[in-house]
């Protein structure tokens, strides 16, 4: 698929637009149009209906060890600093960078890409900006501007192994940096914390600093007591919550898929220690069933457990849900989910200081020297000395919860689906002419609008009948009504913003009260009473 047809149907259509365009757009940042704000809204509606609200505690699921119960939170985007510092988020939560000394520009060390080459005796690695469809091409083109070459010369130009990033060289020193004119003008890389910082109060000091979330975990980590003090709910059980975090990315690229605003989707399961290991295979099976019910499947969809040196200091298992994103090299997937197995590095950390892995492996308060004692230690974050443990009333047992947590991008999501839905076909127009008719198959539990209502003339009172259709279906629904334009131009534009299903009122609806109801998907018509059009669409799309 053409990524860049793709990013001109969203813009076209009005499901992506530049944040702050007329201003030149601000690099990041990203705003739903009418059809996108519907999209995105559906694919939370449908994560929150499967995962929470329509979740049957009475009953044991498919594959689950036992029954439990889902409830939600709803938490602010500012918290206390301290939250971030006990997580890790404040030392840890970091990418490496480098700038570019002569264009000034910089870029997140392990996402610029390039190939070594050797010409004139020199060996040279040559980045590019350029996706993966145009890197080839543009890597040949900045090669031979490093080597002072002309395009005759292509040929002298000798190529070492695969197309790979720039974390994987040892040297800096013979990298041609993207837009460069020089060669080895590149910094060493260092650390950039991700956390946008911002300013709670009048007074504007330092010590009124705090910072926007970077995820959403944590405000259901510091609230687990409420919860358990407020509700009724047992271990096992989980918290759900959908909502913006903030990442101040060095280089964010890819259309909507590294943005500084995106939104999350997540779960923090909690459940006793010993029955975690069978928890995390029950979520990450059933998070990866969720995405192929709603459309994503194939080739272009895996799950890849993560190897051991992959994992955090305090998991035991992770899995990403990944896909393949057109924008990325062939054989590449990027990121859609995790599922990771948290421990009880959460819970413990909030209620007794930053923990880190000491050398019997064992999770720990980290300590430091005390200012003028050096011989004694203190911890270097303080948790909050709340007890977050959990008593099973039947059994009287006192544990710390273990945490599975599935945590899904609505954004990235948005865009696979996007990304999946996205065809090129032949149909006949309203001529009998075959013509290229882009189609954006998506599955009716998350296309923006669920039918549409055409009238076929605007007279013989045909578009009172349309109406009162479209009015009747818009009370259920997202539905939407088109007079204007030949018949075959009416259903193309639903076509772009797929519209399973349209509705036309014809001739013959005057004479025997049916219209015809199209398919979007396989272009079948077939005539239903007017009376029964309501249950008709609303048994195919809910």
């Amino acid at each position: 698929m053409d990524m860049d047809k793709l990013v001109s149907l969203c813009k076209r259509r009005g499901f992506l637009f530049q944040s702050s365009e007329i201003y030149g757009g601000l690099n990041g940042f990203w705003d739903y149009g009418p059809l996108g704000v519907e999209l995105k809204r559906n694919i939370k509606e449908a994560w929150w209906q499967d995962m929470v609200r329509g979740h049957d505690e009475l009953s044991t699921p498919a594959g689950a060890p036992e029954a439990y119960e889902m409830t939600g939170l709803d938490c602010t985007i500012i918290m206390h600093p301290q939250v971030w510092k006990v997580s890790g988020h404040y030392d840890l939560f970091c990418d490496m960078m480098v700038d570019c000394k002569e264009t000034k520009k910089r870029y997140r060390f392990d996402q610029l890409r390039g190939r070594w080459v050797v010409a004139k005796g020199k060996r040279v690695f040559i980045t590019t900006l350029a996706e993966a469809e145009q890197e080839t091409e543009d890597l040949e083109k900045r090669a031979l501007k490093a080597f002072n070459l002309r395009g005759k010369d292509a040929a002298s130009l000798s190529w070492e192994e695969k197309s790979m990033s720039l974390d994987q060289v040892d040297d800096l020193a013979n990298v041609f940096a993207p837009e460069a004119k020089e060669i080895g003008t590149l910094t060493e890389p260092r650390e950039f914390n991700l956390m946008f910082k911002t300013i709670v109060g009048a007074m504007g000091t330092e010590e009124d600093a705090a910072f926007l979330r970077p995820e959403t975990a944590q405000g259901i980590f510091v609230n687990f007591k409420n919860v358990l003090d407020s509700t009724r709910v047992k271990v096992p059980f989980g918290i759900a919550q959908i909502g913006k975090s903030f990442r101040n990315e060095i280089t964010p690229r890819n259309f909507t898929f590294r943005s500084r605003e995106f939104e999350q989707m997540e779960i923090e399961f909690f459940c006793h220690p010993n029955a975690s290991r069978k928890w995390y295979e029950y979520w990450r099976d059933r998070r990866m069933k969720w995405y192929t019910d709603l459309g994503l499947a194939g080739e272009r969809l895996v799950m890849r457990e993560h190897a051991a040196d992959e994992l955090s200091h305090y998991s035991v298992g992770t899995a990403d849900i990944e896909y393949a994103f057109p924008f990325l090299p062939e054989g590449e997937f990027g990121e859609l989910e995790g599922i990771a197995h948290r421990g009880d590095f959460d819970l413990r950390s909030h209620m007794e200081g930053k923990l880190v892995k000491n050398a019997e492996g064992c999770l720990e308060v980290e300590m430091i020297p005390v200012e003028g004692k050096p011989d004694k230690l203190r911890p270097k974050h303080r948790g909050s000395g709340r007890d977050l443990t959990y008593r099973d009333e039947v059994t009287n047992e006192k544990f710390v919860p273990h945490v599975i947590e599935p945590s899904s991008g609505a954004d990235r999501a948005t865009l696979a689906f996007l990304c999946e839905a996205y065809h090129e076909d032949q149909a006949p127009d309203e001529n009998g002419e075959l013509q290229t008719r882009v189609v954006m198959r998506f599955h009716p539990r998350i296309a923006p609008i669920k039918a549409a209502v055409f009238p076929l003339v605007k007279k013989d009172g045909l578009p009172e009948i349309a109406q009162e259709i479209y009015r009747k279906l818009k009370a259920k629904f997202s539905a939407f009504y088109d007079e204007k334009g030949a018949v075959g131009r009416r259903y193309r534009r639903q076509d772009e913003a797929g519209t399973p299903y349209c509705i036309t009122v014809d001739g013959q609806t005057l004479t025997d009260g049916t219209v015809t109801i199209r398919d979007r998907d396989t272009l079948e018509q077939w005539r239903v009473k007017v009376a029964d059009v309501v249950e008709e669409i609303s048994k195919r799309v809910m």
